[in-house]
């Protein structure tokens, strides 16, 4: 019998199946925070459906006013200190719920983040993705967006790898194994432990695979609806280190770990109409592309610089980001060119733009927003789109520079209109500051670099 007031959705009633048949006794309720992180709580199964599926509970409101440290302080949109570290709701989304093979006996559900009135918070990552789709829906079309997540495993656990300050770390693989169907032994056992796992989760995976830099794998998952993308990669990347935490292994997703290949995230994003008809492809113009894509890429081009700081959102972000590094540096479109942050990829109904700005320190949420955000901008002001780029934009001095450093990005971001009236004040407000904290914690910082180069010599 279902508790009064519990809400009646599939996924509530397959909860209560499983409790009643002892295989979940815990809901974790998690909430992305401004990295992109879950935070939250573990709920008893018979609390959860009887007061938290119907209403929320409280949680602290610095959990999206704090930084990678979980420091907060003045500056952010929401105060927690002026406030007296009062609490925002955590509203249950049942769509989200799965049950993570690797935490047995558990559930996890991603949650809105609502004030007590039932008002949004609109600076929330989850929000602020909602806010840019409900613009698409007043147009009639839909976002799919699919992630492409990389990252490093080392050998040897975390608490390893803290203990030894990250120096001195064994990758899983000894060289570049990019595509390689040999040399894998050493990362192969947490790597299908984790594509494994997350299929039994519910993520349709398509391909796994190894990449350049030692160590670096790689594992895709069929596009689906954009909130639903971004829902599945933070489920994924929470995932993965606790499966590698438990296989006694390390793996990072910083976008620049060392002098090798940085790891990326790049976003694959189509639009559709309400009624799943493509809208991307016209066989019949020039390219195959409709004018609404190339309004869409347009939009891209106009708004990559001023909107770097949602893709690129800390210091390494821009390590990864420089030339020679295989990642984006200047500001062009090309039809399957990899050397460019905007590609156009595929055909017909599976025609798409990939954007290669994002690393694996992206939170998708704020990300894909930006690509949807420009995309509308390009639309609303119907911008022309230039000849696509057919050489290497990573060489070509000519094309106008992406951001090469947070403090560049910061500046763009708060200084641009199109930011301003896109997303409001608020929430240019608030990821300015999230930046000006990561900036001044990094220029605090004595680096081991410094210590070398000055420790004896200066």
């Amino acid at each position: 019998m279902t508790a009064p007031g519990t809400p009646q959705v599939p996924a509530y009633e397959r909860l209560r199946a499983e409790f009643s048949a002892g295989r979940v006794e815990e809901v974790i309720v998690g909430l992305p925070d401004l990295q992109g992180r879950l935070q939250g709580s573990r709920i008893a199964v018979p609390y959860f459906l009887d007061e938290v599926a119907r209403q929320g509970f409280g949680a602290c409101v610095y959990l999206l006013a704090s930084d990678v440290e979980m420091g907060t302080g003045p500056g952010y949109a929401i105060d927690a200190w002026d406030t007296g570290f009062g609490d925002f709701v955590l509203r249950p989304d049942p769509a989200t719920l799965r049950l993570p093979p690797w935490d047995p006996g558990t559930a996890l559900v991603i949650a809105d983040a609502v004030w007590p009135g039932g008002e949004p918070v609109e600076v929330a990552p989850r929000r602020v993705l909602r806010a840019r789709l409900d613009g698409l829906a007043e147009r009639g079309l839909v976002a799919l967006a699919g992630t492409e997540l990389e990252f490093l495993v080392f050998r040897g656990s975390y608490r390893d790898a803290w203990e030894r300050r990250y120096h001195g770390l064994e990758t899983g693989t000894r060289y570049n194994v990019d595509y390689s169907l040999q040399g894998l032994s050493e990362i192969e056992p947490v790597a299908r432990r984790i594509r494994r796992e997350m299929v039994r989760a519910g993520l349709v995976m398509e391909t796994g695979r190894a990449e350049c830099h030692s160590g670096q794998y790689e594992i895709v998952f069929r596009y689906d609806e954009a909130m639903t993308t971004c829902d599945n990669h933070v489920f994924f990347k929470n995932g993965a280190k606790q499966i590698a935490a438990q296989e006694g292994v390390a793996l990072t997703f910083m976008p620049k770990f060392d002098g090798g290949e940085g790891n990326s995230c790049h976003v694959h994003l189509s639009l559709r109409g309400t009624d799943g008809a493509p809208v991307f492809a016209d066989d019949a113009a020039d390219g195959g592309m409709s004018d609404l894509m190339r309004h869409f890429v347009a939009g891209q081009l106009a708004c990559l610089a001023d909107f770097a700081l949602l893709m690129a959102p800390n210091v390494n972000s821009y390590k990864r980001l420089r030339p020679g590094a295989f990642a984006p540096t200047g500001v062009a479109w090309g039809r399957d060119n990899r050397t460019c942050p905007i590609r156009v990829v595929g055909s017909g109904t599976s025609l798409r733009i990939e954007h290669r700005v994002p690393g694996g320190d992206a939170n998708p949420y704020l990300a894909v927003a930006a690509v949807v955000a420009a995309g509308l901008y390009g639309i609303e002001n119907r911008l022309p789109l230039p000849a696509p780029h057919t050489a290497n934009a990573l060489a070509d001095p000519r094309l106008p520079r992406l951001p090469s450093t947070l403090g560049e990005a910061l500046r763009r971001w708060e200084r641009s209109e199109i930011a301003a009236k896109v997303f409001g004040e608020a929430v240019v407000g608030h990821y300015a500051h999230a930046a000006r904290v990561e900036l001044e914690a990094f220029e605090t910082a004595v680096t081991d670099w410094e210590r070398v180069r000055g420790f004896e010599r200066l």
